[in-house]
């Protein structure tokens, strides 16, 4: 379905009416961004709302970066434990040096990681930038494994990626590799 189309029919869905001005202008925005993600973004919308804006459906394209609780989840074991390893994005990064000052509160580093990390993916998405993961391996070798084996399992790294840092990896049976999506 043709991108225009799917805009209409998204709204006609919802009972709200565009005019051809506003579906041009939304329809040119969301250009930028692959058709796929927008497709799914429309879906929601029809599932989720009873009336639409642009924001509301660029706020529902995938970007691929982590949610905010997945994102502290990842990371909230290393304000106290820098020996971890971690797969994580720059965003991440850039949050957990806000949080990381806070350590003694831990519900502070929390709210403060929450700001930081929200206001990284708004600026990320605006500038349509995809996550680029990094691996931060910890003085703990025993724990690199670990977080390598799940950023190559999520498609975060690829294997060729984790074999680099640590030479002696191997794939475990039974996990399946996703296929990368090359950005260009």
């Amino acid at each position: 379905m043709e991108l225009a189309k799917a805009v209409a029919a998204t709204f006609a869905v919802v009972g709200q009416e565009m005019p051809d001005i506003g579906l041009a202008t939304i329809v040119s925005e969301l250009l930028d961004y692959p058709l796929g993600d927008v497709l799914k973004a429309l879906a929601r919308c029809r599932k989720e709302l009873r009336k639409i804006t642009l924001a509301d459906i660029i706020d529902r394209i995938p970007s691929g970066h982590p949610g905010i609780e997945e994102a502290w989840a990842m990371i909230a074991g290393l304000l106290s434990d820098e020996d971890r390893s971690v797969v994580w994005t720059g965003e991440m990064a850039e949050a957990f040096g806000v949080a990381r000052h806070l350590a003694h509160d831990k519900v502070a580093a929390r709210l403060a990681f929450k700001e930081a990390y929200s206001k990284a993916l708004a600026e990320a998405r605006d500038q349509k930038r995809s996550p680029k993961w990094r691996v931060s391996l910890g003085h703990d070798p025993h724990g690199r494994q670990g977080a390598l084996e799940e950023a190559v399992r999520l498609g975060r790294i690829p294997a060729e990626h984790a074999q680099k840092l640590i030479p002696d990896y191997s794939i475990p049976e039974g996990v399946t590799l996703p296929k990368l999506r090359i950005i260009a």
